[in-house]
């Protein structure tokens, strides 16, 4: 069984990427030859004729892989919506074996793998097939990437007791200030509320990244990151 993490998010636009990447260097720190995985990519850029994962490249510069992209992230589409809508819109085809192959072979390079999910849990990939079966096929622990402000309450609650349903196993939730604080009394309060009534560990709040570098997210997750939480997976 490899080590590492599953990443998913409360919502998408939530800074899984940027998650991935501060853990990925944390696992680093604590010893791990640790690399990076997007399985599925919506919404990929172009350059020139070549459809490219900008979040897969991310983690593959983060983790400083040699591994070509097409190993990092699998399955690309260049429409901005969830893999099922975007690969019949597309005529793609989503090769789970394929996705599943690339896993295993990371799997056996490194240490511990970071794999990060699209948008969240529940999100389909296939019909009756979503993000959540490829975690549990994956079987790793998740983590849960939430927002700050208000309304994260109800949606990481409904994430874990969803996971926690299907048999994931939870390490627990990072709060991740994706944008600028508003400096909202929900911002100041959503922390402790949710530390007193999840059934899972916040292992940290991550602040606002005005310039992301790897220095930047190494410094920040050092700080605010609970290590011995994810420890306890590893």
């Amino acid at each position: 069984m490899p080590k590492g993490f599953f990443i998913t998010g409360t919502d998408t636009g939530v800074g899984k990427t940027l998650i991935s990447g501060a853990l990925i260097k944390t696992l680093g720190l604590m010893g791990l030859k640790t690399g990076g995985m997007k399985p599925i990519e919506s919404g990929c850029g172009r350059e020139g004729s070549t459809l490219v994962p900008f979040d897969g490249r991310s983690l593959k510069q983060t983790a400083h892989m040699d591994e070509p992209l097409s190993v990092i992230t699998p399955c690309c589409f260049e429409t901005p919506l969830a893999p099922l809508p975007a690969s019949e819109l597309e005529a793609g085809k989503i090769s789970i074996p394929a996705i599943r192959g690339a896993f295993l072979k990371l799997s056996k390079i490194y240490d511990a793998l970071i794999v990060e999910g699209l948008g969240g849990i529940l999100v389909p990939i296939r019909k009756n097939y979503a993000v959540i079966d490829l975690a549990l096929e994956f079987g790793l622990p998740l983590i849960v990437v939430a927002r700050p402000g208000l309304g994260t309450i109800n949606h990481t609650m409904l994430t874990i007791y969803c996971a926690l349903g299907r048999g994931l196993r939870v390490a627990g939730v990072i709060i991740n200030y994706s944008m600028p604080p508003e400096h909202s009394l929900a911002e100041k309060t959503n922390p402790r509320v949710l530390s007193q009534i999840c059934p899972v560990p916040v292992i940290g709040t991550f602040p606002y990244l005005g310039q992301v570098t790897g220095e930047a997210m190494e410094k920040a997750a050092r700080k605010n990151f609970d290590i011995e939480v994810l420890r306890r997976y590893l």
